[in-house]
């Protein structure tokens, strides 16, 4: 059938631009979608491969779907690459659900191909329906304007060349060029929301609404081109409220503009943090200390109208064990000098200095380097009593992002030294010291 070529022909050129002497790898379930788009990519004149993922999942049904797809690809003449998954091992080592771990591993071996065979691009069969079923999905579970335009021909090197051809084109060219295709008996299953849509949902409001799937899609590219002065719009305000190389949003600021609610949301959802959580922020900007987690593992926290968003340190609650009877290498470099007399004695006015009675150097607990904890308390040098560590940090002016990136030299409950901030009173060098040490940041 002609008209599906002339689509994909065109979706190519102006959409996807694709270009024809660099290999297309071409993800083959055997379907009707995947069958189409391999045949009618090499119908066009496009170098392509073949891959075909076996999830071993449905038994001799898996089995029947490698050994078509090792069929059409004879007939073809497209070279086939056949990967054997283990699905229960790897939800097992990750949590994940079915779905999510056999996207994953499908994806990270597609990875491989596009590197091994020095491919350009991953071909995938999803089809008009396909985005249709995707707006309805994302409008039922509470969606953006994004979620809303549905699938994008192209993502990365993923592209999506049959997305302007509906399921009947795709059948009328199998059914022209004598093509067979695999039914997933699963898709025929109704435990799933998109086989709901796809199987019951959709057919009755086409049913009873007449052309109301392809007034949806009309819909959909108008909320595309939507987008696309709403992405402008929200790219200018960053520009004046987002400081990216510091990991800093300026709440407050963004509190004052008439549609702050969905502006800071679209600043911060692809950071993954949520409405709600807009919202909570929103509510009181100038509070401090207020921590936020998001969906990718992300901190956030609102210091003064301000949020600071970093990576929750993996080594936050690592001690690293040093000995102060040479220099420390790791995990940040300090040198230490021994000065065997206190004669001269004449200390550097430097954070990045330290200088500790000799005494430090007999038994006792050991010495180890850690991350800032909140409720950490330090003993200043020449003050009565201890502060809270965070006060010191404020009176310092430093970002969250430098709070959590600070070393404590500490032996057992004390905290000796912040390392580049604060040394304490632990361990002074008096006119009674023998000798004393000095560590220098390096």
């Amino acid at each position: 059938m002609e008209e599906l070529l002339t689509t994909v022909r065109r979706t190519l050129a102006d959409k996807i631009v694709l270009p024809r002497e660099i290999p297309v790898v071409v993800a083959v379930s055997g379907g009707a979608d995947s069958v189409a788009l391999l045949a009618c990519l090499c119908e066009l004149g496009y170098v392509c491969v073949a891959a075909h993922c076996n999830f071993h999942l449905r038994g001799e049904e898996s089995m029947r779907d490698m050994r078509f797809v090792e069929a059409l690809t004879e007939r073809l003449g497209v070279d086939l690459y056949v990967r054997d998954f283990n699905v229960p091992e790897a939800m097992a080592a990750t949590g994940e659900s079915l779905e999510m771990a056999c996207r994953r591993l499908r994806y990270e071996w597609f990875d491989e191909l596009l590197t091994s065979l020095r491919a350009g691009d991953v071909a995938v069969g999803h089809h008009r329906e396909d985005n249709v079923e995707t707006f309805f999905l994302n409008l039922a579970r509470g969606s953006g304007i994004a979620g809303l335009t549905g699938m994008s021909y192209r993502r990365d090197h993923v592209i999506r060349p049959l997305l302007d051809c509906s399921r009947a084109q795709i059948e009328a060219y199998l059914n022209d060029r004598g093509l067979d295709f695999v039914v997933d008996s699963t898709n025929l299953e109704l435990d799933c929301r998109r086989n709901c849509l796809r199987n019951s949902l959709l057919p009755e409001l086409e049913r009873l609404l007449p052309g109301a799937l392809a007034g949806v899609e009309r819909s959909m590219r108008m909320l595309a081109d939507a987008r696309g002065v709403f992405d402008r719009a929200v790219q200018e305000a960053a520009t004046r409220y987002v400081y990216p190389a510091e990991g800093r949003i300026d709440i407050a600021a963004v509190a004052g503009e008439p549609d702050a609610r969905v502006l800071l949301f679209e600043l911060l959802h692809p950071a993954g943090f949520s409405m709600a959580q807009v919202e909570d922020m929103l509510a009181d900007p100038m509070r401090s200390g207020i921590m936020f987690r998001s969906a990718t593992g992300l901190c956030g926290e609102l210091s003064r109208g301000v949020l600071e968003i970093y990576e929750d340190a993996a080594d936050a609650e690592t001690e690293f064990p040093v000995s102060l009877d040479s220099d420390i290498s790791e995990p940040v470099y300090i040198s230490i000098t021994h000065h065997d007399s206190c004669a001269g004695f004449s200390p550097e006015a430097s954070r990045t200095v330290a200088y500790l009675d000799d005494k430090a150097l007999a038994a006792g607990e050991p010495w180890v380097l850690r991350r800032w904890r909140r409720g950490d308390r330090l003993r200043p040098f020449g003050m009565r009593g201890s502060r809270l560590l965070s006060d010191i940090f404020s009176d310092a002016k430093m970002t969250v992002r430098q709070k959590r990136s600070v070393w404590l030299l500490c032996r057992g409950d004390e905290i000796v030294w912040a390392v580049g901030v604060r040394a304490s009173s632990h361990y002074p060098v008096t006119s009674r010291s023998r000798g004393y040490l000095e560590l220098r940041l390096v």
